[in-house]
């Protein structure tokens, strides 16, 4: 049925719930929303919240943190703050973003968790948008 090979979706489905919900945590600062700084994770309660583990998911309960709307585009893309962007760096960071925090992969989480996913995801999209075009990474970099 798949590509003639029977099995085949269920060893995607398995890669993709590695990679998805296994969630490897990724460099960030996801600062709270509404200025709270804590080190408390705000599902658990429990150490190495949002910043202190500089990750997007809290490493003891796997919640969503809430993302740092103060973080500049260079700095969530993991690009040097420069004119000259390696465009194929830049989409594949992209990609990796969205597969972490896109709203679909949330359809079954908490409220909670579905609005900071689309804070983080319009985050990313629009990092992305502005550091791929020329004109627009200028004038955020002027900015």
């Amino acid at each position: 049925m798949w590509g003639g090979r029977t099995g085949a979706f269920p060893r995607v489905w398995r890669l993709w719930l590695t990679g998805v919900l296994g969630r490897r945590p990724l460099s960030y600062n996801a600062a709270s929303i509404a200025g709270n700084n804590s080190s408390q994770c705000w599902n658990c309660g429990g150490p190495g919240g949002p910043t202190a583990g500089n990750t997007f998911f809290c490493p003891q309960c796997q919640a969503l943190q809430p993302p740092d709307l103060t973080r500049d585009h260079f700095s969530l893309m993991d690009c040097n703050r420069s004119f000259r962007v390696d465009t194929a760096k830049l989409q594949r960071r992209y990609q990796q973003l969205q597969r972490l925090v896109h709203p679909d992969f949330f359809s079954q989480r908490s409220q909670t968790e579905k609005d900071f996913s689309e804070k983080h995801s319009t985050l990313v999209n629009d990092a992305y948008k502005t550091l791929l075009a020329p004109l627009s990474r200028g004038l955020y970099l002027v900015s």
